[in-house]
């Protein structure tokens, strides 16, 4: 699970207890000016994934780090689906982040609200 906040001008996500270890980061700063937009997609983890380039993925249980899917670098950090936000980048080393948040829809609200 993650914790997303607004610091200033940046989105900041945060990865929470071993998820760290999971997904090989403790932490990404992303301004705001590169964030596209966010969404609430439980179905997203159905997709396929691409290519781990770093991180744990054990299907059905958890999906966390970094992966490659149709060209684009694309952050994982979800075990439950019901949970999962999208975030979408522009001008990143990441396309998209998709992330398990403990409420996706006020984090939703608070992404939208900062853009």
């Amino acid at each position: 699970m993650a914790d997303v906040r607004i610091s200033g001008a940046d989105l900041v996500v945060e990865m929470n207890g071993f998820d760290k270890l999971w997904a090989l980061k403790s932490s990404l700063t992303i301004p705001l000016a590169n964030v596209r937009g966010a969404t609430l997609d439980p179905g997203i983890t159905r997709e396929s994934k691409g290519i781990r380039t770093a991180g744990t993925h054990w299907p059905g249980v958890i999906t966390a780090g970094s992966f490659r899917v149709d060209g684009e670098r694309v952050f994982w950090d979800v075990r439950d689906p019901m949970k999962a936000i999208v975030i979408e980048l522009r001008d990143e080393h990441y396309a998209r982040l998709i992330v398990e948040v403990d409420d996706p829809r006020a984090t939703i609200g608070l992404i939208e609200k900062s853009l």
